[in-house]
């Protein structure tokens, strides 16, 4: 049975674990609880060998508006370093690491430490009224939760810190064409486009997918003999795994594979 929370919902249906941030009255902006929900069920997708993908989007118009500012003490003295030692960064790297593919579904506003979570997804599919902000600077802070990390990464650096250093609207046309999201959905078909792939992707060779995602983890900062060498173990692995036995057998049967994630 799946967990239960008190700040997201969670549902798994064909190997599919779709994650639902439910604060909708504030834009499912986080607070600590949000926080230790999310890693708690991140960890339950590691360890549970059912779930074999996950989406993860939010209730209401927004998919999520950053920290909440009403959940932050007024303490002059609050370490915001010990918030992301706690709650965040935990969460991105617990994002990075599991081994199996997280498609974000942005249904409305994403911005701040909710667009941080967004990119750490591996796809991004986004409603066409979907609103992407890098909202730090409005406030006079820098970005966290690994977005200084991920936007160059995906936009370039002078795009990225035109973004950053702006905090501009990121409309979802706009986000689609320099490489933020995927794809752009209109909203009515977001969540049924989203659970198409994720299905199809749960009904793959997980096993080779979670490889796949440390491969281009570890690509993003080697050099290329570096990603060569990694690349060797990673496939001599996958070639002694269950999946590459069923696929290459589907393959000469001409049938369709019906791969274990092993």
């Amino acid at each position: 049975m799946t967990p239960t929370y008190d700040s997201i919902l969670a549902t798994l249906h064909e190997g599919v674990l779709t994650v639902t941030l439910n604060r909708p009255d504030v834009l499912n902006a986080f607070n600590e609880q949000l926080s230790a929900d999310l890693l708690a069920v991140f960890d339950y997708a590691r360890d549970d060998a059912s779930v074999r993908a996950v989406v993860l989007t939010g209730a209401g118009r927004a998919f999520c508006s950053g920290q909440d500012l009403k959940d932050i003490s007024d303490d002059p003295e609050r370490s915001l370093a010990d918030s992301l030692q706690r709650r965040y960064n935990p969460l991105i790297r617990a994002m990075r690491a599991l081994p199996k593919p997280i498609i974000a579904a942005i249904n409305g506003a994403c911005a701040g430490a909710g667009l941080s979570l967004a990119l750490a997804c591996d796809m991004r599919f986004a409603s066409e009224r979907a609103k992407l902000i890098q909202v730090f600077i409005r406030i006079g802070l820098v970005p966290d939760s690994g977005s200084s990390w991920f936007m160059p990464h995906l936009v370039g650096y002078a795009r990225a810190f035109e973004l950053c250093a702006t905090g501009r609207d990121i409309n979802a046309q706009e986000a689609v064409e320099i490489g933020l999201v995927n794809r752009v959905i209109s909203p009515e078909l977001l969540m049924d486009y989203t659970m198409t792939v994720a299905t199809r992707l749960a009904q793959g060779p997980t096993a080779s997918i979670g490889r796949i995602k440390e491969m281009l983890n570890r690509a993003l900062s080697s050099d290329l003999e570096t990603s060569l060498l990694f690349e060797e173990k990673m496939q001599e692995e996958a070639g002694y795994g269950a999946d590459y036995a069923e696929g290459k057998n589907a393959f000469l049967e001409k049938r369709p594979a019906k791969f274990e994630g092993r």
